[in-house]
């Protein structure tokens, strides 16, 4: 397998490096085209080996898979400049946020098979959560092959694309909404007397310890708050002031807000794009 990305930002280098680890497929099979900055396809080519796309006829030899790394705001352009090159058979994938199947479909002349991806920055370590969706010309041999790809840099879940706002809304800016608690624990360790760098290492332990309990228990969320909140205990203690704050409710509305805005942000960005 043969892959190709256009964009080379730090999405595209998650991926590269998480493929390459896994051994999907080895850096000489990956081409990368990065219009703004050559230094940084250098950078690439010394650390993991892959190659540079030198001109977009390439992508006519030799490319499964078409990978637009590339920001929103961009994706139009890449889809232009890219559309009289793309060959049957070969699968697109777009992680630009917000940027809808349909939109990507009309843009191009053939039943082209589109792999749509919220991946979040956790990629960066392979720790990824990230939702795909097809469209209806994506095979089963594609979806196999995009399933692979992104489990390269971690969970993957197939959902309906109008499920990806959610997905975005949670899981794409979930890793901010974490460090918003990380942020404030740290805070509140230096108000109590507690030094920085002992401070952050427990609140950082604390947040994998709590993680880990998640992901390998199997219980609640709900329960395993329960098993630590003796009555009349210090847990007990945070949790009522966490409480009378509503910090649950504005958790939820939180997420809600974010995927509000990733439906707007969307149907903006389709609006300008089609005058």
């Amino acid at each position: 397998m043969n892959i190709s990305f256009i964009g080379a930002g730090s999405m595209a280098e998650a991926m590269i490096s998480g493929i390459i680890e896994k051994k999907i497929v080895a850096g000489n099979e990956i081409t990368v085209l990065n219009r703004s900055n050559g230094h940084r396809i250098t950078q690439l080519q010394e650390k993991y080996g892959i190659k540079k796309l030198t001109s977009l006829s390439e992508l006519e030899k030799h490319t499964d898979v078409i990978i637009l790394a590339v920001k929103p705001k961009d994706i139009l352009t890449a889809l232009q400049s890219i559309q009289s090159y793309i060959q049957q058979g070969q699968l697109l994938v777009s992680v630009a946020a917000g940027i809808s199947l349909s939109f990507i479909e009309s843009q191009l002349h053939n039943d082209v098979p589109i792999v749509r991806a919220m991946p979040n920055t956790s990629a960066m370590i392979g720790k990824s959560a990230t939702a795909i969706a097809f469209n209806q010309s994506v095979s089963d041999a594609h979806q196999k092959m995009a399933l692979k790809l992104f489990s390269a840099i971690g969970l993957t879940k197939v959902v309906e694309e109008n499920q990806l706002d959610a997905v975005t809304g949670l899981s794409g800016s979930g890793p901010a909404y974490i460090y918003y608690i990380a942020e404030a624990l740290e805070q509140a360790a230096n108000e109590i007397g507690l030094e920085e760098q002992i401070a952050k290492q427990l609140v950082i332990q604390t947040l994998i310890g709590a993680a880990e309990m998640l992901k390998h228990s199997g219980e609640a969320p709900e329960n395993l708050r329960k098993a630590v909140t003796s009555p009349g205990g210090t847990t007990e203690a945070g949790i009522k002031v966490l409480e009378q704050h509503s910090v649950k409710e504005a958790f939820i509305d939180c997420v809600k807000a974010a995927t509000k805005q990733s439906a707007v942000l969307a149907q903006t960005f389709e609006q300008v794009s089609s005058k």
